[in-house]
């Protein structure tokens, strides 16, 4: 099992049961209360769960695969996001676009001009093959259901010689001491490679992920060149974000 894997069921266990013993834990995953231990450090140092002794306790709601009926709240928020979004996509340059409620919204409102667009998402691969000068592409890879984004290593393999003007990622949970994070290790794997391979990244995201934790942690705020998010955002979340050296636009 790994690393990542491991802390994500002590996780769900801890939000079902609201506390772990290390010894307990060590046995049903089959591992050592060594590892287990360094785990709960290393959730702890995360903001994820209180370390008491022998175990843990469950801290505060995780984030954790969105549901249907999450994915479709705050609706208008997301349409301001995304209408504010299409002002920064370079004419003629090439783009990537990751999976997710908010990209999805800003997709469908891409103008049918000359653009390369590559996304790990068979959704919103599927929402801009209608645009004739639009060139649209996807990486390939094991296609994860809840969210039809393309993972693992052929995917990953796909992107690793490719260079993109920009990136138009998404997020489960933002904040400025733990950067960007989502609950599955493979589609964090891959949202990072998208910052990594191009050139500015724009984060899209409701004001709701500010007040979120999720368990991989895959870029840093600073990372990030723009970030577009609702009005709706507290003074807290924005006198952070004033602090960070990245442009912020409330739509």
């Amino acid at each position: 099992m790994l690393a990542a894997e491991r802390q994500q069921r002590l996780l769900d266990d801890l939000r079902t049961f609201g506390r772990i013993t290390a010894a307990d834990a060590a046995e049903v995953l089959g591992t050592s209360t060594e590892t287990i231990r360094k785990d709960l450090i290393l959730l702890e140092n995360r903001g994820l769960l209180r370390r008491v002794h022998g175990g843990a306790l469950h801290l505060a709601p995780m984030t954790f695969e969105p549901d249907v009926a999450t994915r479709n709240e705050n609706v208008d928020e997301k349409e301001r996001i995304a209408q504010a979004a299409v002002a920064h996509i370079p004419e003629g340059g090439a783009i990537v676009i990751d999976a997710g409620s908010t990209t999805r919204a800003f997709v469908e409102r891409i103008p049918d001009l000359p653009l390369t667009v590559y996304t790990n998402a068979l959704a919103i691969a599927t929402a801009l093959a209608p645009l004739s000068r639009v060139s649209v592409s996807t990486f390939g890879g094991l296609v994860r259901p809840s969210t039809t984004a393309q993972v693992g290593p052929i995917a990953m393999r796909a992107i690793e010689s490719m260079h993109f003007d920009m990136a138009f990622v998404g997020t489960n949970a933002i904040s400025a001491a733990h950067g960007l994070a989502t609950p599955d290790p493979d589609e964090a794997a891959m949202k990072a490679a998208l910052i990594a391979h191009a050139e500015s990244a724009v984060l899209l995201t409701d004001h709701t992920k500010f007040a979120q934790r999720s368990l991989v942690t895959y870029a840093e705020v600073t990372d990030l060149d723009i970030i577009i998010t609702g009005t709706e955002l507290d003074e807290t979340h924005r006198a952070e974000l004033a602090e960070i050296d990245v442009e912020v636009e409330f739509a």
